[in-house]
């Protein structure tokens, strides 16, 4: 399975930028695996007996939330796209149902940009993308969002 925009590329359509969802919808998994290797660790410190039993079940079923946020993270950014060609902005989510957004570039009136503190510490924001006509669309959790916006509005 190859890349969605490779397979909607017009003749003489070039991407100039792509880009994903952001790493941060691992933080979630990463926070589980983390108190899952507590609990292990600590069942370890412990004297012998049901608490270490406790532990032990207690890291297994977080890890076992951690492991299901892992793969659902993972499989997010791999079915999201997010690109801009010398024609169109695209945006693809899904893998058997599939949503799609694309706004030929001279169609856009405005891209808004909107972080939180921490998401300006980690480069990831939403980008709301203004169409005279088309409509408005928002992308939530985009990484780079700022270098996203510039190559829509500076083609």
């Amino acid at each position: 399975m190859g890349r969605y925009i490779d397979d909607i590329l017009q003749p003489e359509e070039k991407v100039l930028y792509s880009n994903n969802a952001h790493w941060i919808f691992f933080l979630p998994a990463i926070g589980g695996w983390i108190v899952a290797v507590a609990l292990f660790v600590l069942s370890g410190l412990i004297p012998q007996g049901p608490a270490v039993m406790l532990c032990w079940a207690l890291a297994a079923i977080v890890a076992a939330f951690a492991l299901y946020k892992t793969i659902t993270a993972w499989f997010h950014r791999w079915t999201t796209e997010t690109d801009v060609t010398t024609l169109r902005v695209v945006h693809k989510e899904g893998f058997i149902s599939r949503k799609t957004f694309e706004m030929n570039v001279d169609k856009v009136e405005s891209v808004d940009v909107t972080q939180t503190v921490l998401g300006r510490l980690l480069d990831y924001g939403d980008v709301m993308v203004r169409g005279i006509g088309e409509g408005d669309k928002e992308i939530k959790t985009i990484a780079s969002p700022l270098a996203f916006r510039n190559a829509i509005i500076a083609r």
